[in-house]
């Protein structure tokens, strides 16, 4: 298995597939209620999520997943991993949203810890990052609940719409935290 292939991968509530540009429709009809995505780029509409899903399939170290809730067969939000380094055994976690319909379900848990269990057991990885706008509370309140150590804060790390810069939250777990993470990720999906 190659740190840049994107294969299907299969919990207890989600599948993550590979995000495709036929995707485009059901991507944008995830987007059930604008209003939460403040501190995320989300499609609006078919078009953008064309553009959404093109943008993730030409970045060179990102992979990106379709959401798949199981119970609807309906994707539900869509997760990347990027700045993929398999030099440094490293990769981020991101781009990640959802439907307003799932937050606060298992959806999250276990699209992470499939993401996580791929990243430490299957890549050999020793240290994967989150990285969130410092404004956003539900966020980090929820990267810090998968078992990540908050690192510090990356000011202007991103710019904005309007010349303004982000500000950027930055979340780790190594190897080492991961079979703690896992055992409170598995009780979570109980």
């Amino acid at each position: 298995m190659t740190w840049m292939s994107a294969p299907v991968l299969s919990g207890t509530r989600v599948t993550l597939r590979p995000l495709e540009l036929s995707d485009a429709a059901d991507l944008a009809a995830a987007v059930d209620t604008p209003e939460p995505f403040r501190w995320t780029t989300v499609p609006a509409g078919e078009q953008e999520a064309r553009d959404y899903i093109q943008t993730a399939l030409d970045t060179p170290d990102r992979v990106a997943f379709a959401v798949v809730d199981q119970t609807t067969d309906r994707i539900v939000g869509s997760t990347s991993y990027y700045d993929i380094s398999p030099v440094n055994r490293a990769l981020a976690v991101g781009y990640t949203w959802y439907s307003a319909s799932v937050q606060g379900t298992t959806v999250n848990p276990d699209a992470k810890l499939l993401l996580l269990r791929r990243a430490f057991e299957d890549l050999g990885a020793v240290r994967v990052v989150w990285h969130t706008d410092e404004r956003n509370a539900q966020s980090r309140a929820g990267i810090a609940k998968l078992g990540a150590t908050f690192e510090g804060l990356l000011r202007k790390h991103k710019p904005l719409a309007g010349g303004e810069w982000r500000t950027t939250a930055q979340f780790a777990m190594t190897d080492d935290d991961w079979p703690a993470a896992r055992s409170t990720l598995q009780e979570r999906l109980r």
